[in-house]
């Protein structure tokens, strides 16, 4: 405050001196924008009007005036008395801000706020975002992996897992002999007791194997009853069930999706009648349809969400206590789950199930009776947490696999004399690739740091789930158009077409992207994650003027905050503020800051202007999601690079991301400032001309999707540590090996290639192409043997590699109708 009240008796001086009009209004105008950038509180700007005031010598009656005003602003009483509580009436009565439903309540409720507050603040501290716990996995956790987990991934591949339509009965036992669906359940209750971040390397090591595999492990650590046990269910609960699941004795799943409720799971039909039976206990009498249940076919414990009625208020909380969860052994009679769905051929089960007039005892209720009608809020808050673990995890795995893939093919695989991996076209999905991959990997480790630290971040889970899943598509896709016919013709060689068919079902599964992107990020974030709004929509609800005016006019004083900074950090590109960083990427923190500030002053604009109305403008939550949605990879991608090191080669990846993400935040700004109805056409064309005359953001140059390009292509520890833990087989029958030990080959060779090359342009040996001409090299003294042996391994590793699989007429029709359980059909090669 010293500074501000220094520049202001500066100002006045100045402005007494000088005395132009003109000069004052700039003046006065360029101290409010800072003021307004500093974000001063109620009683500076007082004083600062009551210079500005002084400056034109008024008559006492207009001092008497502005002091009457001053107070009433200023002393929270007569502000509430006099203000606030007219405001609280008009609002109230124009209905600006949206009525919140139970079930909506609940889910905003769900977990808590995290980094994301940050970017809702339009001021997010770094310093807090850059000390959040980020994990390293412990020697313990690293010998499972090298273990257990290595060898459930040796034990079968993809491709004999799909033809047999279900996982080998070996690796079923297993799985259940080494506790794998017990990772997250208590040493206590016979499980392995992992941290969030260990059960997330576990899946991402077991999705480079087989999509099958992070199915059915997931869905019994991160979905299935053993997550609402552990949290809500009752002591004789937890003894029984916990053990039977931790050694897989019980396979669970959970039932909640319907035919009529799929993303709007509150409006379920399936219900549980109370009644008391014969014997005076009371009893549910249940009926239910599901659909889309992982496991559910072999399941033996079933996890089951209802709508309770109680037409006697048996249990003492009205005639429909709400939706409730309850566990049913699928033995009892009246369970029908002898169906399963084939979601995009992927063999794991999923299946529709069951239930008429099924009789259990009231104490199936999960947590008994006190948890009767919380189903909705418990499995709100599950999900609040295992959307950020599980999905982020397997789109690791996954673009890791396909990093490593695509940049050995784009090596081995040549055409027109050279590796495809030269050409321009195929560096630009590389790029991809490899900057997708390490950003993806960043937020994986993120927020399970944030997680495993007792957060439960809703809204940076929901960010996590459905980014990671889309950018995990776009990398398949990119994998498999570098693939070419090596990546469509199935067989025990195609090593992405399975995860191709696969990545849809990422897509849709726990709140399908669309919805997720434009309901659930902004919808939720925009009342659960801002500093003000839930507190001024509860105070409305209960007519509590001195709550709504403390939020109130915080409120106020943020939206004229934000708007400064915003504007400010746009003239300047983002120059005015502090990086906590010094190097290359102090950049990104400023733009990051930058960014923030615009988006927070957008909110506030659009929830504003538009009130209870936003949330049907999904395509306007959409944008305002994304812009948080990529804040959010940028800050983790920074994280990561500051947890490990600043490894300096991997600079490349952390440009290429962070510019990828800024780019987007731009591209979502644009949207939005185009389409905010508040922004007439007078306001919205100056405003994106100055976005676009100094944009946020612009995509990675080509130079920098080169230096991405040649990680994946060439062998080392930046690829290597770009792709760690994940399941790579070192001997050469299978795909991935095969393909690896040509890569390493082809790189070994490719000086003596080269020398081979000059021959030609020298004219000491013919135009023809170098592999053709190893003997007349050698011959000539240009290479020596141990040169020439080399190139021959290549050559013969390189040809064996680009086969690709094709089967006679009959073991076509045979493979494509196989029986469960039937065993491996063989394959011929052809070349690619």
């Amino acid at each position: 405050m010293t500074v501000i009240n220094t520049a202001m008796a500066v100002s006045e001086a100045s402005l007494l001196e000088v005395g132009r009009p003109e000069f004052i209004a700039l003046a006065t105008l360029t101290l409010i924008i800072l003021l307004g950038y500093i974000g001063v509180p109620l009683w500076s700007w007082s004083l600062f009007a009551a210079a500005v005031l002084s400056l034109s010598h008024p008559p006492i009656w207009v001092w008497s005036l502005f002091l009457i005003v001053a107070l009433v602003f200023n002393v929270p009483w007569l502000r509430q008395k006099l203000l606030t509580s007219f405001v609280v009436k008009t609002l109230q009565t124009l209905q600006i801000f949206p009525k919140i439903s139970e079930t909506e309540k609940a889910a905003i409720e769900a977990g808590n706020v995290w980094v994301d507050g940050e970017f809702f603040s339009g001021k997010p501290n770094f310093e807090r975002i850059l000390n959040e716990p980020y994990p390293q996995l412990t020697p313990e956790i690293q010998s499972f992996l090298d273990g257990p987990v290595e060898q459930v991934c040796r034990m079968a591949s993809d491709w004999e897992i799909y033809q047999r339509q279900d996982l080998p009965p070996d690796v079923w036992t297993y799985l259940k002999q080494e506790r794998f669906f017990g990772m997250m359940i208590p040493e206590e209750y016979g499980g392995l007791g992992f941290s969030n971040l260990a059960y997330s390397a576990v899946m991402a090591k077991l999705a480079s194997r087989s999509f099958t595999h992070v199915a059915t492990v997931g869905v019994t650590n991160s979905l299935g009853p053993a997550k609402l046990l552990l949290r809500y269910g009752t002591e004789e609960q937890k003894h029984h069930y916990l053990p039977r699941l931790a050694r897989g004795e019980d396979i669970p799943c959970f039932a909640l999706t319907e035919p009529q409720a799929g993303s709007d799971a509150a409006s379920i039909t399936s219900s549980g009648v109370v009644f008391k039976g014969e014997d005076g206990q009371l009893y549910l009498k249940l009926n239910w349809n599901k659909r889309y249940i992982t496991l559910g076919a072999i399941a033996t414990l079933l996890g089951l969400a209802f709508q309770l009625h109680d037409p006697d208020n048996l249990l003492g909380k009205g005639e429909h206590p709400g939706i409730t969860c309850a566990l049913i052994p699928t033995k009892t009679p009246g369970v029908i789950h002898n169906r399963r769905h084939d979601p995009m051929g992927v063999p794991f089960y999923n299946s529709p199930l069951e239930g008429h007039d099924i009789i259990v005892p009231i104490g199936q209720i999960i947590g008994g009776i006190e948890q009767a009608g919380q189903g909705w809020k418990m499995i709100m808050q599950t999900l609040a947490a295992g959307r950020g673990i599980s999905f982020p995890a397997t789109c690791t795995g996954v673009t890791k696999l396909v990093a490593r893939v695509a940049g050995a093919h784009a090596v081995v695989r040549k055409q027109f004399g050279l590796s495809i991996g030269r050409f321009e076209g195929v560096e630009e999905p590389l790029a991809r690739i490899g900057g997708f991959t390490y950003m993806i990997d960043a937020a994986r480790l993120y927020t399970c740091g944030a997680i495993d630290n007792g957060e439960q971040p809703a809204v940076v889970s929901a960010i996590a789930k459905s980014q990671t899943t889309e950018l995990a598509r776009r990398v398949v896709l990119d994998g498999m158009d570098i693939l070419g016919g090596a990546g469509i013709c199935r067989g025990p060689r195609n090593l992405l077409a399975n995860i191709y068919t696969a990545m849809p079902i990422a897509i849709t599964v726990e709140g399908a992207n669309i919805l997720t992107r434009s309901l659930m990020i902004f919808g939720q974030g925009a009342i659960r994650s801002h500093p003000y709004i839930y507190d001024e929509i509860l105070a409305l609800e209960q007519s509590d003027v001195a709550a709504f005016d403390q939020a109130f006019w915080s409120h106020l004083g943020l939206i004229v905050r934000n708007g400064a900074r915003a504007g400010l950090l746009c003239l300047t590109r983002g120059r005015l503020t502090r990086s906590p960083i010094q190097g290359e990427t102090a950049i990104f923190y400023r733009k990051l800051a930058w960014a923030a500030a615009t988006f927070a002053n957008l909110s506030d604009l659009a929830m504003l202007s538009l009130g209870g109305a936003l949330k049907r403008r999904e395509k306007l939550t959409g944008r305002f999601a994304d812009m948080l949605a990529w804040m959010y990879l940028g800050s983790a991608t920074l994280r990561c690079f500051e947890a490990e090191g600043q490894q300096v080669k991997d600079l490349p990846l952390v440009h290429w991301s962070m510019q990828y993400a800024l780019a987007q935040i731009q591209q979502a700004i644009e949207g939005v400032i185009y389409n905010l109805p508040i922004l007439g056409t007078g306001l919205r064309q100056p405003i994106l001309g100055l976005w676009r005359l100094s944009p946020l953001g612009t995509v990675p140059s080509d130079e920098l999707g080169h230096q991405v390009a040649q990680i994946l292509l060439m062998p080392g520890p930046e690829r290597d540590r770009l792709t760690r833990d994940i399941y790579l087989p070192n001997h050469t029958e299978e795909a991935v090996g095969r393909l690896e030990a040509a890569l390493r080959l082809s790189v070994q060779t490719a000086p003596i290639l080269k020398t081979i090359k000059n021959a030609i342009a020298r004219g000491q040996l013919p135009p023809s192409k170098p592999s053709q001409l190893v003997d007349k090299a050698l011959e000539k003294g240009i290479i020596n043997t141990q040169e020439a042996r080399s190139l021959q391994q290549a050559e013969i590793s390189r040809s064996n590699t680009i086969q690709v699989d094709s089967f006679t007429l009959e073991e076509y029709q045979q493979k494509n109708s196989i029986p469960s359980g039937a065993l491996h059909i063989s394959s011929h090669v052809t070349s690619a």
